[in-house]
């Protein structure tokens, strides 16, 4: 199971992503913004907004639409640019846990 950890805007419908194993991988959604949830996001502007959710540990958007990290990391090419970019996987493997918050 995969699950993203760095978003980046790259150009157009791609996305340069960061995942737990370490690797930086590119995506094009170009084709795979269909339906209620994604045609919005052809519009560029709305596309820009994408982000990391670390609670769910993928890209979601400013209308609410995210997709699978699994589907992501499939579609997705390596990029070879970015290849020492992520960080190493240990750091993830304990972000799992929220810090607790202290009122003072």
């Amino acid at each position: 199971m995969h699950w993203v950890t760095s978003v980046e805007y790259v150009s157009g419908y791609k996305l340069r992503l960061g995942f737990e194993d370490g690797s930086v991988r590119v995506v094009d959604l170009a084709r795979h913004l269909d339906g209620e949830i994604f045609e919005p996001l052809k519009d560029q502007r709305l596309f820009r907004t994408a982000k990391l959710n670390p609670d769910l540990d993928t890209v979601v958007w400013d209308n609410g639409a995210d997709m699978a990290p699994e589907f992501l990391y499939e579609i997705s090419v390596p990029d070879k640019q970015s290849a020492a970019v992520a960080e190493p996987p240990t750091k993830y493997m304990t972000k799992r846990k929220k810090p607790s918050r202290m009122k003072g």
